[in-house]
């Protein structure tokens, strides 16, 4: 998929985006989500676009906030929370990839006995959170180095969650970074954790469950409590793109 050719943000970069997100096969995406609580995309970034992202790093404007996670005991590394207006290609992802998820994220918790009706487009449900006081926007960029990690953690930043989120992944394994995998783990209640070590390369995708996931089983449904993080990096130098689609407060 080449949705970077044409350089970040120009309108073919996120015409082709857009283009890309629409093509997928949602039917193999949203079965893989129903089964395991996750699913991959190769290649939704070309490198070049990846390595535009990352070339924002130092551009302090673009940002509302920056976090040192040893201070606040969330592991090793720095991130920072986009400000508004995003980035086109950000925002595109962000608006993009929430009208194909919202039909699941509805599935989901009308399974679970959770608040559904997810409004097909994504900026009636920031609407929606900012009129409950989750106004600060949430996508951001993570930058690990050696030693770096990311502790098991959810990204719940008010009352509404919508349940799925998606990081992309800017770095080239090998080449750029060693270590640093992106690590999953889901519990049902009574019983000990499931782990999945998602394999990605520079430029794919994983769409993810953000909390709690419905997994069938022999006696109906169970409740899923999903975390994710990043293992220790070997060397080199990680960068991710997370894209949340819920505000915080």
């Amino acid at each position: 998929m080449d949705t970077g050719s044409a350089g970040v943000d120009s309108p073919a970069s996120i015409a082709a985006l857009e283009r890309c997100v629409a093509g997928l096969d949602w039917t193999r995406i949203a079965a893989d989500l129903e089964r395991c609580g996750y699913a991959t995309i190769a290649g939704l970034l070309a490198p070049p676009l990846c390595a535009a992202l990352t070339a924002r790093w130092a551009d302090e404007a673009g940002y509302r906030r920056h976090i040192v996670m040893e201070r606040h005991g969330y592991g090793r590394g720095e991130y920072k929370y986009y400000s508004y207006p995003l980035p086109a290609t950000v925002q595109a992802l962000r608006s993009t990839f929430y009208a194909r998820l919202a039909p699941i994220a509805d599935r989901w918790h009308e399974v679970l006995r959770l608040p559904s009706g997810f409004p097909p487009e994504h900026r009636d449900y920031l609407a929606r959170c900012h009129a409950a006081g989750q106004r600060r926007p949430t996508p951001l960029i993570l930058r690990y180095g050696p030693d770096d990690y990311n502790r098991l953690h959810q990204d719940l930043y008010g009352e509404h969650v919508f349940p799925l989120q998606v990081a992309v992944l800017l770095s080239r394994p090998g080449a750029g970074f060693t270590g640093g995998e992106f690590v999953l783990t889901g519990q049902r209640a009574r019983m000990q954790s499931q782990v999945d070590v998602v394999p990605l390369g520079q430029g794919d995708a994983v769409i993810f469950a953000v909390n709690d996931r419905p997994e069938a089983g022999a006696r109906g449904i169970h409740r899923v409590r999903m975390r994710h993080g990043i293992s220790r990096v070997r060397s080199g130098r990680r960068f991710t793109l997370g894209v949340i689609f819920h505000d915080a407060t």
